[in-house]
């Protein structure tokens, strides 16, 4: 199985209403400093309406990147209940999901 499923599989338990980072989710799969290869699969996410990788954000609590735009990101996760100010999640820490 290659390690883009494995990280796909693995970012399906991350609940509607929480996300995770890019960091988090790259120790969880064993990839110390990870975060750029876990952007990279997620930026390559063939199921962007499956997998959810709008739930996946920067370790500051900033939104971050997503194919379809920024504020498409934060509209969706918005819809999931996170709130977002400037950019960043609001009670971050309260939202994260840890697996």
């Amino acid at each position: 199985m290659t390690l883009n499923i494995e990280v796909y599989k693995k970012l399906l338990k991350v609940p509607k209403g929480r996300i995770t980072t890019y960091g988090d989710l790259a120790k969880t799969m064993g990839l110390k400093n990870g975060q750029r290869a876990i952007g990279v699969i997620m930026k390559n996410n063939p199921f962007p309406v499956i997998i959810p990788c709008h739930r996946v954000v920067k370790s500051n609590g900033e939104v971050g990147g997503y194919a379809y735009g920024e504020k498409t990101k934060s509209n969706m996760l918005s819809k999931e209940g996170i709130t977002i100010k400037c950019g960043k999640i609001l009670d971050f820490d309260k939202k994260k999901y840890f697996f």
